[in-house]
């Protein structure tokens, strides 16, 4: 999921912000206390809870939604503050997967832990996951941030490096070893943390994660599989993608997800605030 869009894109997807699903705040939000900036206890969202991605564009904080997923990078501790005052709880996205040429901290990344290009994403690289010396300090840097800027969780992507091309011989065991810090060391410092998408492993990462966020399990035909985590009253986001495909969404994607409980959202690509969300 990610990340970067032109200027001109841009506008025309703020054109389009007023897609179906847009409107009053979903029932019992306006009576959502708001929350400390670091809670005494772990937070876990529990099944049906609305939720929100943007990590482009014009930030949108009026959107109604009770879990708002925002860049750890470019956002500010004062807007994680401000989203609390609004009864919001907020995630801290940050890839763990893959380098980011763009990011602050990516000449901290030796060449050995580079591998092949990921050829959706113009500028970004694989991980060695089997590296984890050099990886945690980095990942745990960038953890340690999310907590002092006062994000509630931390949603990392590219858990799944296994499953594709990296240039590296992975493993599901190596795989699961790196998911398996990855989720504890969120917990250390207090915040929830969701599994994003590797389907493949799901009975072992589910025990390890507090809730799932997955990318078009509709379309993909996996929505069933992500029980695992709403038979237990957890959270799990279904974001599909399409423009165009609002009529579908609605008449399709939702009844289906509504039928596991997931929160099923349409956004474009580039995630900026456009999103159309299930009537109620």
């Amino acid at each position: 999921m990610k990340k970067q869009i032109s200027s001109g894109l841009l506008a025309l997807l703020v054109s389009a912000c007023t897609a179906p699903g847009i409107g009053p705040a979903p029932a019992g939000l306006n009576s959502f206390q708001g929350v400390p900036p670091h809670p005494q206890s772990r937070w876990i969202p529990t099944a049906g809870e609305s939720f929100q991605i943007q990590y482009d564009g014009k930030l949108d904080l009026s959107y109604p939604a009770e879990i708002f997923d925002l860049d750890m990078f470019q956002t500010r501790a004062a807007v994680v503050a401000k989203l609390h005052k609004m009864g919001r709880r907020v995630m801290c996205y940050i890839d763990v997967g893959t380098w980011e040429k763009w990011r602050p901290d990516a000449g901290k990344f030796p060449k050995s832990v580079l591998g092949r290009k990921d050829g959706r994403w113009a500028g970004e690289r694989w991980l060695d996951i089997r590296q984890t010396s050099i990886l945690e300090p980095i990942m745990g840097a960038r953890y340690d941030l999310c907590k002092q800027k006062g994000f509630d969780g931390v949603d990392p992507d590219n858990i799944d490096g296994y499953q594709n091309k990296t240039g590296f011989p992975l493993t599901a065991q190596e795989q699961l070893t790196y998911d398996t810090w990855v989720a504890q060391a969120a917990h250390a410092r207090g915040l929830a943390v969701d599994q994003k998408n590797d389907n493949n492993q799901l009975k072992e990462l589910s025990s390890l994660f507090d809730f799932g966020v997955d990318e078009q399990c509709y379309v993909q035909g996996w929505c069933r599989q992500l029980t695992v985590y709403t038979d237990r009253n957890r959270l799990v986001v279904d974001v599909e993608y399409g423009t165009g495909h609002e009529t579908r969404f609605l008449n399709r994607t939702c009844p289906s997800d509504a039928k596991y409980d997931l929160t099923a959202i349409l956004k474009r690509l580039e995630l900026t605030a456009w999103i159309v969300t299930c009537k109620s």
